[in-house]
């Protein structure tokens, strides 16, 4: 079973910056597509980015321009580089290993990140 370990939340005040990392065990990294979701207490865990094995990146449309998903698969870490972060953007985030077509049943613990001034 993969592991997932997502980091690099905290708080930031608004239009400031962090960047989230997420290191998968095993060694299904380099052929997996990966994902970042994030949730809110009681709302639905949303998508927020993707990243294949080839490296083509999709966003969800809250995110578009603001965030930038990336990967190393020498380290098996994927990363989120957060920019011009809003209140909104305050969540739990969460990393998912999956394929092409679906995500996968394996999540992280998830790592915070408050927006506030």
């Amino acid at each position: 079973q993969v592991q997932l370990v997502e980091s690099g939340g905290g708080l930031v005040q608004p239009g400031g910056s962090l960047t989230l990392s997420c290191a998968a065990s095993g060694n299904i990294f380099r052929v997996s597509t990966m994902r970042w979701y994030r949730q809110v207490p009681e709302s639905e865990r949303e998508w927020v980015a993707g990243i294949t094995a080839g490296g083509a990146t999709t966003y969800a449309d809250f995110v578009k321009g603001r965030f930038a998903i990336s990967r190393d698969n020498a380290k098996n870490t994927m990363y989120l580089q957060m920019d011009s972060l809003k209140p909104e953007d305050t969540a739990v985030y969460y990393c998912n290993i999956g394929s092409v077509l679906k995500p996968g049943n394996n999540w992280g613990q998830g790592t915070q990140v408050t927006v506030s001034a």
